[in-house]
């Protein structure tokens, strides 16, 4: 699988350009998974090097963390059944990452917190969720 699209590329290269604007907080652009675990990561930016991204990293030890990540590792890696990382081709957030970053760290996990955010989305009247940015 194509881990980076061009409008994908495209998209995460812009938000790395905004990066030294007030109130940087880009929603995320794509999402990758490990199809036989936990571990997921929320890209928001490319950096030059077209192999930095950053965003929301969660290995599924408990702890989802904001940080840098690299594209090249992800890709090389090798999962029993010839699998590897993926990308989730049907995500889409109406969140930033600053949502996204709270929610998981609330939760422990990336996979917990879109639980969350989606029943967010349906249900906007539950005072216990956050809203969504604009």
């Amino acid at each position: 699988m194509i881990l980076l699209t061009d409008p994908i590329r495209a998209a995460l290269i812009a938000n790395a350009a905004r990066r030294g604007a007030a109130l940087h907080d880009p929603m995320p652009v794509v999402k990758f998974f490990n199809p036989l675990g936990a571990a997921t990561w929320l890209a928001t930016e490319l950096d030059q090097d077209g192999d930095t991204l950053f965003g929301l990293a969660d290995l599924g030890l408990g702890c989802p963390e904001l940080g840098r990540f690299s594209l090249r590792e992800m890709a090389s890696l090798r999962l029993p059944y010839g699998l590897g990382i993926e990308r989730d081709i049907a995500f889409g957030t109406p969140w930033r990452l600053s949502i996204w970053a709270h929610t998981a760290r609330m939760t422990g996990s990336i996979l917990w917190a879109e639980t969350l955010l989606r029943r967010a989305e349906i249900n906007r009247t539950d005072p216990e969720l956050p809203t969504a940015q604009p």
